[in-house]
This record gives structure tokens, sequence and C-alpha cells, in this order.
């Protein structure tokens, strides 16, 4: 029976995102993204929550992120949930819960830079979608 691992967020990145390549030569950036949430406690006070993701964008898609994507900026991630594990030097091991990246949509506009239905020849699209690729962590 197949299963479904799907995640969308909207929120704002919390710093710049970083971006390096692997081994093979695959870029890869890693961003974090805050997502708020209000609602109000039984006494009726009204509360804000915010959750943060690491999210992990591949290839033309972690090129994009990296060279349009900075801190604050408000973005639209869609992509599935990966663990992975490793060991520090101390022997202990350590877990870490990211969103892999499948489709990036930059929701705002830094500095007045054209929407994508405003662009002439040659000038950056403001959304990405990614490549279906499947590239497991090394």
């Amino acid at each position: 029976m197949a299963g479904l691992n799907k995640v969308m967020i909207i929120g704002n990145l919390g710093a710049d995102p970083e971006m390096r390549y692997t081994a093979d030569g695959n870029a890869l950036t890693s961003f974090r993204v805050a997502a708020s949430r209000n609602y109000s406690t039984p006494d009726g006070e009204r509360r804000e929550e915010t959750e943060w993701f690491s999210v992990v964008a591949w290839r033309k898609l972690a090129e994009q992120c990296s060279q349009f994507l900075q801190k604050g900026r408000r973005v639209y991630v869609e992509g599935r949930l990966q663990t992975r594990s490793w060991d520090t030097p101390e022997g202990q091991k350590r877990y870490r819960t990211e969103v892999v990246a499948d489709k990036v949509l930059f929701l705002d506009r830094p500095g007045g830079a054209p929407l994508p239905e405003e662009q002439g020849e040659g000038e950056p699209a403001v959304s990405a979608p990614a490549e279906a690729e499947e590239i497991p962590f090394e």
C-alpha cells in the first residue's frame, strides 16, 4: 500500500540560505522557515505560536533559492519530510528532520523585483518549481 508524505509551508526565512555542493557536484541549499499561527486560549486571550522548519533544496532549485532568497523573505515551500541521523565524534546519535523541497514559490518582491507576468527577457523568475528528483543525503 502506498503512503503519502507531503508538507506545505508558508512562512518567512529566518536567515539567508546556505548553498554548498556535494562531492558529486550537486547543488544543495538549506534554509529555515518560520510559520506562525494565531489562536485563542479558552480564556479568550489571543496568542501566536511559531514553528521552525529546516528546508533543503537540490540542484537547479537549490541554485535559484540561493540566488533569490534572503532573510525575511516570504515563501511557500512544498515537499516531503525526511529524517536523517548521524553519530557525533563523541559517539552520540543525532537526528534531524527536514523538508526536502520539490517546489519553492517566492511570495514577495524584494526591492520591487518584477513578478513573473511582469518580467521581460533575461530577467530572473521569482517562482521556481523543482524537478522531480530523488537524491539521498550523503
